[in-house]
């Protein structure tokens, strides 16, 4: 077989890029490891930039997200009891929407099926060759997506790595670093049915930890805690959630629902930035290149923004222009450092310390992390750089 564009991974940077090219009318197959119905069951991100939203409404991949998407204008930060809010409409002319990740890769792939893509999953085997020579190839060693069993390849012009963290191609490129921090807290996060008890994000600091309130849509409750990374589900019973996430989040005059739990999940928090996103016709995207904390809402946009240039990129290569490809990996890095600096920034001031040894540096640490929330809540300028920050930069 051959092809322009090899996509590994039907994550939503593959499924995207997908709909790109075939836009741009540019050949591709896209091959997925995992079941179909592992990567529809995948609990994942939930808030869009208004730039991700733009990248779908200029594709036409809006009509599920302008039917069950939530538009947000702003968040809540909360401490000491007391919650403030940051209006970004007011503060920079822009909003933010609710759509779950799963929704995303269920309305992507679905377009896919519609328009007839060639979509495979369960694709075993699946190796880069010759990624720096002018003839680059996949190599496939069987699966039940279609390919039969015997090792088959797939010669095609460019391939594009959107395989997530443990995926093939970040470690065929020789050289590559990754420069990577762990942080010493983790989310345990729920969905709920039960509706929002807000309508805009909480993010809230409180001494026993962090909490979030979120949604999923306006019947289901997506909620976070802070927790120790060594902690496990068992230790959290549904009534300890509850407990939890009513002190954290408490506040006069508000209440918040409970509900029915229906899935709960503990996530590590930490960083990682590839020292490169391309190597000869090898392009990373997503996770394969870069890994935010959760806490600014960053990792799902960022793959959307890498597959935003990297597609205009494509299409221009195919019309033979390849000064967007040079450039790619540089211009989607400067990018991704200034998101990490962003969740580094929310993550440190909205989590309590627990790993500082000493009482008095703890009680230090989480009073400057007050004097943080204090100056942001009552500076214009600083809720005007977080709210433009947060609503998205510039692909």
């Amino acid at each position: 077989m051959r092809t322009q564009v090899a996509i590994i991974g039907a994550g939503p940077a593959g499924l995207l890029l997908g709909h790109i090219l075939r836009r741009a009318g540019v050949d591709f197959v896209i091959l997925e490891q995992k079941s179909r119905e592992y990567v529809l069951g995948r609990v994942r991100a939930g808030v869009l930039e208004q730039g991700s939203v733009d990248v779908l409404r200029e594709l036409g991949l809006d009509a599920d997200l302008a039917a069950r998407g939530l538009t947000h204008h702003g968040i809540y930060l909360q401490y000491e009891g007391e919650r403030h809010h940051l209006d970004f409409v007011d503060l920079v002319g822009r909003t933010v929407t609710v759509y779950g990740q799963q929704a995303l890769v269920r309305h992507l792939l679905a377009e896919h099926d519609r328009i007839g893509s060639d979509v495979r999953f369960e694709v075993e085997g699946v190796t880069p060759h010759s990624v720096d020579s002018d003839a680059p190839y996949i190599a496939i060693g069987g699966g039940t997506g279609g390919l039969g069993s015997e090792a088959e390849r797939i010669d095609c012009d460019i391939v594009v790595g959107a395989d997530g963290y443990h995926g093939v191609c970040r470690p065929a490129i020789p050289g590559i670093q990754a420069l990577e921090r762990s942080y010493p807290y983790a989310w345990l996060g729920i969905l709920a049915d039960v509706a929002p008890s807000t309508d805009d994000l909480i993010y809230a600091l409180h001494p026993d930890g962090f909490a979030m309130h979120s949604m999923r849509s306006r019947e289901v409750s997506r909620l976070y805690l802070q927790v120790d990374p060594g902690e496990s589900v068992g230790d959290w019973s549904d009534e300890r959630i509850w407990e939890a996430l009513q002190t954290r989040l408490g506040v006069p005059g508000w209440t918040l629902n409970e509900g029915t739990i229906t899935e709960k999940s503990i996530t590590p928090m930490r960083s990682f930035v590839a020292s490169t996103l391309e190597h000869g016709r090898l392009f990373l995207a997503g996770d394969a290149g870069h890994i935010v904390p959760p806490t600014g809402a960053k990792g799902l946009n960022s793959a959307i923004a890498d597959v935003a240039l990297l597609g205009r990129a494509l299409t221009a290569h195919f019309g033979g222009d390849d000064s967007l490809l040079k450039r790619y990996s540089g211009a989607a890095l400067a990018r991704q450092w200034k998101v990490q600096q962003f969740s580094q920034w929310m993550t440190e001031m909205l989590h309590v310390h627990r790993e500082v040894p000493d009482e008095a540096a703890r009680a230090f640490r989480y009073r400057s992390q007050l004097g943080q929330l204090e100056y942001t809540t009552g500076s214009r300028h600083a809720q005007a750089a977080l709210a433009e920050q947060y609503a998205g930069l510039p692909f």
